[in-house]
């Protein structure tokens, strides 16, 4: 599973047909779209919304017991027309659980780690050495027990920042006509690719919004007064897994790409160096589950937070945050 991921709980818009999202998945066949019956596949119509919300809810999670996944990869520092230079590694774990509800709509819930990584041993880092400021800082890990939300049959615009901030569309196609306008309404359709048995799938999604970690409170590690993080996901999945109502989750690989400013944590504010970060990753979700999670990652969090490997015990809302807003609400200011 990708984790995202500190996004995905705010891409989840909260609309529920019962009291805290009902009773917990059930293990029976997943429904796929309108009228289908447990045992019997059927062809996905990739052009409809229902349709699309149940391929979506198998590939990121499970309707049956919660699937686990994780992500990997490094982060580049990106300084004018300089050679890219690695900084560090990008992993995370995650679980996730799906059910459907009676109007329609599939309501999620899960938990999502990301950690930073010495480039030579791939161990998680406490702290890490800034070579554009020669300090030492301490690194700041994300950890999100509260992913939870509902998926409509319209796709989900997702708002950080300020009020005034523009909400930013999934998979925003760059029309006139979309872009900027929160009233309009896009059908939850995602663009699928399919070769056979082979399932392509492209995500993106690209915010600006206001800072939260702020110059006047957090001079060391604030980059300005907007923030611009971007993601990028290319999905690839089995169609015999989407469409088969025994299948409960389906199994993908993806390539796993982000853009931002430096992280808060780097302390870049006071630095003269004008650049941004880009990640390159791996990210995938077996039916072997956390016998996949690489190994020093897994012991890292079955040591210090064995409680990110257990699923969600209820379907209760949760606290959306982003990284800039965690570091915020959790690391003092500096002045």
């Amino acid at each position: 599973m990708t984790i995202l991921p500190q996004f995905l709980d705010q891409l989840l818009a909260h609309q529920e047909d019962g009291p805290q999202g009902g009773p917990p998945a059930s293990p029976s066949p997943t429904p796929l779209g309108h009228g289908a019956t447990a045992g019997a596949s059927r062809t996905l119509d990739f052009g409809d919304p229902g349709d699309n919300l149940t391929a979506f809810g198998k590939l990121w999670g499970s309707f049956g017991a919660p699937a686990y996944g994780s992500f990997h990869g490094t982060m580049f520092a990106v300084v004018g027309d300089r050679r890219l230079q690695p900084l560090f590694g990008y992993t995370g774990t995650g679980v996730m659980q799906c059910k459907h509800l009676k109007n329609g709509s599939v309501r999620m819930r899960g938990k999502e780690t990301g950690f930073f990584t010495d480039l030579a041993s791939g161990d998680v880092l406490d702290c890490w050495d800034n070579p554009f400021t020669g300090k030492r800082v301490e690194v700041f890990d994300f950890l999100n027990d509260r992913m939870r939300g509902t998926l409509t049959t319209e796709m989900p615009r997702f708002h950080f920042g300020a009020e005034e901030d523009e909400a930013t569309l999934l998979n925003d196609p760059g029309s006139e006509t979309d872009r900027g306008n929160d009233s309009a309404s896009v059908p939850f359709v995602l663009p699928w690719e399919v070769y056979g048995d082979a399932v392509l799938l492209a995500w993106d999604y690209a915010h600006r919004y206001t800072n939260p970690v702020t110059a006047d409170r957090w001079p060391e590690a604030c980059t300005g007064p907007y923030i611009n993080p971007s993601e990028h996901f290319t999905f690839q999945t089995s169609l015999g897994e989407l469409e088969n109502p025994d299948c409960h989750s389906a199994a993908f690989h993806a390539g796993f790409s982000r853009t931002s400013p430096w992280w808060p944590w780097m302390h870049m504010g006071r630095s003269d160096v004008k650049g941004v970060l880009f990640g390159r990753m791996f990210s995938r979700k077996t039916h072997r589950g956390i016998e996949d999670v690489p190994r020093k990652l897994r012991a890292h969090v079955e040591k210090h937070h064995p409680e990110y490997l257990e699923a969600p015990d209820d379907w209760d809302d949760g606290m959306p945050m982003g990284t800039w807003e965690a570091y915020a609400r959790q690391v003092p200011p500096e002045i």
